[in-house]
């Protein structure tokens, strides 16, 4: 007679509990073809109804030193046009000139297999249904997409550089997004925070850099 333990209800209720993004996230990267990619690919990867998960996705890769050129304007742009179909409620659509640009699969994939660890971390703090309010329908909704679009704007802007300018929006968009997918209020307000760093340390930087340029000025008259 063999001592098999009984199933619980807490082992069902792990069988049935969702993918974390995290494990999301995961499962896209294995579908990505190994060759060079496009954001179609990506798109396609993620499924056209999970907008939220592909805003997240687009953005891990700004959370680790790995420079790709083109990237933050595609991946910004993108982001901004959901936000945008979200707001207005329309069909989600991407221009053929950027859906269709070719991206460096194996610094992206390695990028964003790093960039994992953070979704992890994001995963523990996030809780489902918590202030609820914060993401109801109706002005709050529309708040909170117009920061997405906000944050993806600021994740365009060319600063890409300079430590911390592409990670901060970009945790932003993450926030944000996660707030929305799982209607976590605190989520959304990290979004929110994320935003108004990004905002004053972009205010610092051009504060910063007219200095000095008005000292070169000052210094070669």
């Amino acid at each position: 007679m063999t001592n098999e333990r009984i199933p619980t209800a807490a082992d069902a209720a792990a069988l049935d509990a969702p993918d974390t993004l995290a494990e999301h996230i995961e499962r896209v990267l294995t579908a990505l073809p190994e060759q060079d990619l496009t954001l179609h690919d990506i798109v396609e990867a993620v499924g056209p109804d999970s907008l939220m998960l592909l805003t997240i996705f687009l953005s891990l890769i700004f959370l680790v030193p790995v420079s790709i050129p083109g990237v933050s304007t595609a991946f910004g742009l993108a982001i901004v046009l959901i936000g945008l179909t979200r707001t207005f409620q329309r069909k989600p659509w991407l221009p053929q000139r950027i859906a269709r640009r070719r991206l460096a699969a194996a610094p992206l994939r390695a990028g964003l297999q790093r960039a994992t660890v953070w979704l992890h971390r994001i995963d523990r703090l996030s809780r489902p249904h918590r202030w609820p309010w914060l993401s109801s329908h109706g002005p709050a909704t529309l708040c909170n997409n117009l920061a997405l679009v906000f944050a993806g704007l600021l994740l365009m802007m060319p600063f890409g550089l300079i430590p911390f300018s592409n990670t901060l929006p970009a945790l932003a968009v993450i926030f944000l997004s996660a707030g929305m997918m799982q209607r976590d209020g605190l989520a959304l307000l990290l979004g929110y925070a994320a935003v108004c760093l990004t905002l004053l340390y972009f205010a610092l930087l051009i504060t910063a850099g007219g200095a000095t340029l008005m000292e070169v000025w000052q210094w070669m008259g």
